[in-house]
């Protein structure tokens, strides 16, 4: 009987684990080929909240890599010792605790969690479009939605940004990302969009996939 509490247990830890990293982080449609239920979702937040896939994923790599469980490193006292972490911030979208509490109250999405991809890509979305309302910033402006994501729309309206230099450095990286994967998805849409129905049928990852000849 223990063993098989044991086993049961261990498959709990197994199906509550977060998905690896992707293989190719720098290329989305290699991103969304290895993770195609990523595309859907990212697709939806578009849908629903008029932010671009483009800029939710240069999003998510900037803020983690797209590490589902990716958290800021702890400060160490003499090299061994671990001190706290400077926030609480953790997931795909590095939200914090109050953050992530207020989205899941908001949104309605009460059983969201910050290490699962769907939802971490609906808090991007729901953020940003909340971002828009409130400044005005276009959805594609991946720049200044980046400086509103990080010192929120007041400070943002405020221009508290101005005396970051490394926050607007940050901005234009993820401003240039979200080019970047902007026209990869152009390279790849067709693909992602024809080749769902052949990838739910026999379970294929290709880019390039086709239906079976003959």
């Amino acid at each position: 009987m223990g063993r098989y509490i044991l086993l049961l247990f261990s498959l709990l830890g197994l199906s509550a684990c977060t998905a690896p990293q992707p293989k190719n982080i720098g290329d989305v449609c290699d991103i969304f080929d290895e993770y195609y239920d990523w595309y859907n979702a990212s697709k939806a937040v578009q849908k629903k909240y008029g932010v671009p896939v483009s800029v939710s994923m240069a999003f998510i790599h900037q803020e983690s890599k797209f590490i589902g469980d990716n958290r800021p490193p702890r400060e160490w006292f003499l090299w061994i010792i671990p001190g706290p972490r400077p926030s609480s911030a953790y997931g795909y979208a590095q939200a914090l605790d109050g953050t992530w509490d207020e989205y899941r109250r908001l949104s309605g999405n009460w059983g969201a969690d910050r290490d699962e991809f769907e939802d971490a890509v609906d808090f991007i979305g729901w953020y940003n479009a909340r971002t828009i309302k409130r400044t005005g910033i276009p959805s594609h402006d991946a720049y200044r939605l980046y400086l509103a994501y990080h010192d929120g729309a007041g400070g943002y309206l405020r221009g508290s940004y101005k005396n970051k230099p490394w926050l607007i450095k940050v901005a234009k990286k993820v401003e240039r990302r979200a080019k970047l994967y902007q026209r990869q998805l152009v390279q790849c849409r067709e693909d992602l969009e024809s080749g769902w129905f052949w990838r739910t049928l026999f379970g294929q990852e290709n880019r390039y996939l086709q239906p079976p000849l003959g």
